[in-house]
């Protein structure tokens, strides 16, 4: 599976580095390497098990060797465990020389053109409406929507209509948490239409090599800077969400040759 690459691939960006600090919200779970390199995953909330101390992990993480901690993103018995897994790769890439996300016309460098059909795994509502304006068909799948509604419900798919309607995808957004509920490796399979597939978010590991000959042709993710570090982990922890991080993050795209 991808999410083996990227461990694999994180693991020597990893070494010698340690967990210092860590907060788990809500929506988003931040890793603090060596006290400097922050890295942020979403949570996927839906599937968490019920229960009062099941998320103890959490206590043993600070002071644990990095690479041992990011392993829960395959090792991981739920959602939040592997969250914080991706959260210490997604620092892990403060190690590497990335491209910053430069403006362009459409979301992401994305070359969409009329008459394009392009899908969207994970609703986001500003980029669904500015590619609308060009594309003849947006078609978003939303796992959380579908599931348990809120806004924008009523834009997105049926899931069980994936494996029919992403066949027919000229480009496609897929958010970085499908690393973590293991659904990527599918969702590239349906998409072999597609002539561009950037993986977004916070939760996306920008790593190349883990993604060379996968069908993504693109990174779209985040650095974090530490100045912040503070007044994020408050925010944090009091379950705020990407919207309310805007200011202390440094958006990045990579681009995956072939």
């Amino acid at each position: 599976m991808i999410i083996d690459s990227v461990v694999a691939a994180a693991e020597p960006l990893l070494a010698g580095r340690q967990v210092t600090d860590a907060v788990l919200g809500l929506s988003l779970t931040a890793m603090e390497l060596d006290g400097e390199d922050i890295g942020v995953s979403y949570v996927l909330r839906q599937n968490l098990p019920a229960g009062c101390s099941i998320f103890g992990f959490a206590q043993e993480i600070i002071g644990k060797p990095a690479f041992e901690v990011a392993s829960l993103v395959v090792k991981g018995q739920d959602d939040a465990q592997r969250a914080v897994g991706m959260a210490v790769i997604t620092a892990a890439t403060r190690g590497l020389n990335l491209p910053d996300e430069k403006k362009t016309p459409n979301p992401f460098g994305l070359n969409v053109r009329p008459g394009d059909t392009v899908g969207m795994i994970g609703y986001i509502p500003p980029v669904a409406k500015e590619i609308a304006t060009i594309a003849d068909r947006v078609i978003i799948f939303d796992r959380g929507l579908s599931s348990h509604g809120g806004e924008g419900a009523a834009q997105a798919y049926p899931m069980e209509l994936q494996s029919e309607l992403l066949p027919e995808c000229d480009l496609m957004l897929i958010t970085g948490t499908t690393l973590i509920n293991n659904t990527l490796d599918q969702l590239l399979d349906w998409c072999k239409k597609a002539r561009e597939i950037v993986l977004v978010g916070a939760s996306t590991p920008m790593i190349e090599e883990a993604f060379q000959s996968t069908g993504v042709t693109a990174l779209a993710g985040s650095w974090w800077d530490a100045t912040y570090k503070q007044e994020m982990f408050k925010r944090l922890s009091l379950s705020c969400g990407i919207s309310h991080l805007r200011e202390m993050m440094i958006k990045k795209l990579v681009p995956v040759s072939a």
